[in-house]
């Protein structure tokens, strides 16, 4: 019996046969994988327009959900590049509690289609719509890290894309090349670093190097224009105390549009994620169960003050090549993400601007996947349409838009091949058994009755195929006494094509055309019993194979007086 609800969270499951070797391997890759999420969790706070503190938060409590609940043994949650531009549109238009508000129905929604078991369905998403906003995304943290890049004063950068270009050239002139200095010296710093050694992350490199060399600056030499965390933040060396917020439908209206983006991304981003570690550790996660977890997640998170949280593919890369195999190694990252905000959180305000602008150039660059986008440019013209109208509403507009218009445009296309693989034929004197009956013949050919006509229909017989079965019907000359549908290759139909059907029906029988089905499988067979099909045009008529329908069409033309028969 299948189970109606399903979540199974991995660490209970893992923790039946744990051992020693496990946990150690486990700490090792907690401990690695807790100090490359902090620069990335400092730095997609800041981006998103809240404090670093609240990005640090997001990867304690969020992490330690995701683990704690999650249907991936690897799976590290987090903030993630993916949700900077959409976060920060939220908190332009709607304020810190309007990003909260959001973050909860998202995390309701992930909640609801875990247990609507919509895993699977997720996982359905174009290629190409992922890719779109994967690359627009890129794009756009690209363009939002110039100004600490280039140390440019700007009072207030605009939100959109086209906007914030005008106002940097138009600033141009207020470059600070140290902070140019630094930025471009700490992308070299992530850069390089791996060429050394595998095991350190480049960026946190970046940002010890980078920030030692601007407090000697500052502090020794007098130069204090290299704008760092503390001139813009105060940093709260501590885990907050849960907030109330108010909810009223008028906001939750307005808020919803946000609420499903954050939850569609949330949901692609991290079952994403899950697929690809399981394609490097050989397991198998459950993406209804990880749906419920960064639901949840989602839901307590902003309680705290959070951003949104998603599972994260560089974090849990890194937890795997480092030996992490179950979910303690996650939880173990999130204690020590804990560990550093307590005790060394009050030394990241001397963490440069210019460094994390380095580090969120990097960022995106590994997000832009352009050399897939450029291999996709080669695609069918369907796919190169998705994939730039969802880039380009990503960067012009916002990602809401980009989902939403991608998705149906998407789905456009699928109907329309679909009903171009549909495939309705028309035969009025011979079929040609040989290739492939419902039943095993002697015969190769089947002559049929003069005054017969056998449609066969090869491919679902759904709402898209309608108007092309009429247009074949019209191309045939005088009108027959039986028609035949042969059905054998029609997995399955819906409401329009049951619709169609009896439609055809009630024009075959005004005018005295006796109407067969052959071939019916059981799934359809049963649509048509439920609908009350089958008593309209009559059991009998629903025939199991071709054969059997000849046989009925032949009486059929014998009783109307016409015995001619093709021999």
């Amino acid at each position: 019996m299948e189970k109606k609800f399903d979540f199974q969270p991995k660490l209970f499951t893992a923790l039946r046969h744990y051992s020693k070797e496990k946990f150690m391997a486990d700490l090792m890759a907690g401990i690695i994988v807790g100090i490359v999420a902090l620069p990335l969790a400092i730095a997609f706070g800041i981006a998103s327009g809240v404090s670093p503190e609240r990005g640090l938060i997001t990867a304690i409590i969020g992490g330690f959900i995701v683990s704690f609940l999650g249907g991936s043994n690897v799976q590290i949650g987090g903030p993630t590049g993916a949700f900077i531009v959409i976060v920060y549109g939220i908190i332009q238009n709607f304020g810190v509690e309007g990003l909260a508000i959001a973050t909860v129905i998202a995390g309701i929604m992930l909640v609801l289609m875990g247990v609507l078991k919509l895993g699977t369905v997720i996982k359905f998403i174009p290629y190409p719509i992922v890719v779109g906003f994967t690359s627009g995304i890129a794009l756009t943290i690209f363009t939002t890290q110039m100004k600490d890049l280039f140390g440019l004063s700007i009072e207030k950068v605009p939100a959109d894309f086209l906007s914030k270009w005008v106002v940097y050239f138009q600033h141009i002139d207020t470059i600070n090349w140290w902070a140019l200095l630094i930025g471009l010296l700490s992308i070299l710093v992530i850069v390089y670093t791996p060429r050394l050694s595998r095991k350190v992350p480049g960026s946190l490199v970046a940002i010890i190097v980078m920030t030692l060399i601007v407090f000697v600056l500052r502090n020794w030499l007098g130069i204090t224009a290299i704008e760092t965390i503390g001139d813009r933040f105060v940093i709260n060396a501590s885990l907050p105390t849960p907030e109330g917020f108010s909810f009223n439908l008028e906001t939750i209206n307005r808020l919803l549009p946000s609420a499903f983006t954050i939850a569609m991304l949330g949901a692609i981003e991290s079952l994403l994620s899950a697929t690809v570690a399981d394609g490097v550790t050989g397991d198998k996660h459950n993406s209804n169960t990880e749906l419920i977890a960064q639901g949840a997640a989602n839901i307590v998170v902003p309680l705290f003050g959070g951003i949104p949280v998603t599972g994260a593919i560089a974090r849990t890369m890194t937890n795997i090549n480092n030996g992490g195999r179950t979910p303690v190694a996650g939880i173990i990252h999130a204690v020590v993400l804990l560990l550093i905000l307590l005790f060394l959180g009050p030394l990241t305000k001397h963490i440069p601007m210019a460094c994390l602008a380095g580090v969120l150039i990097i960022v995106s660059y590994n997000m832009s996947e352009w050399r897939t986008f450029r291999s996709l440019m080669k695609n069918p013209k369907g796919d190169v349409a998705v994939l730039l109208v969802t880039f380009f509403l990503t960067v012009i507009f916002d990602l809401t838009i980009a989902i939403e218009i991608g998705l149906l445009i998407a789905m456009f296309i699928f109907m329309t091949r679909v009903t171009e693989t549909t495939k309705i034929s028309v035969t009025t004197d011979q079929i040609d058994l040989s290739e492939g009956s419902e039943v095993a013949v002697e015969e190769e050919t089947l002559i049929l009755p003069q005054g017969v006509e056998v449609y066969e229909i090869d491919g679902p017989f759904f709402f898209g195929i309608a108007n092309k079965f009429e247009s074949v019907m019209q191309r045939v000359g005088d009108k027959p006494q039986v028609r035949i549908f042969r059905m054998r290759k029609v997995p399955f139909m819906d409401s329009t094509g049951l619709h169609n059907l009896e439609s055809l029906l009630r024009l075959s029988q005004a005018e005295e055309i006796q109407l067969i089905l052959s071939g019916v499988n059981p799934t359809v067979r049963n649509l048509l019993v439920k609908s009350g099909f089958a008593d309209k045009i009559g059991e009998e008529n629903i025939c199991s194979d071709i054969n059997e329908a000849v046989i009925k069409a032949q009486e059929r033309v014998i009783s109307s007086g016409d015995t001619h028969i093709e021999a």
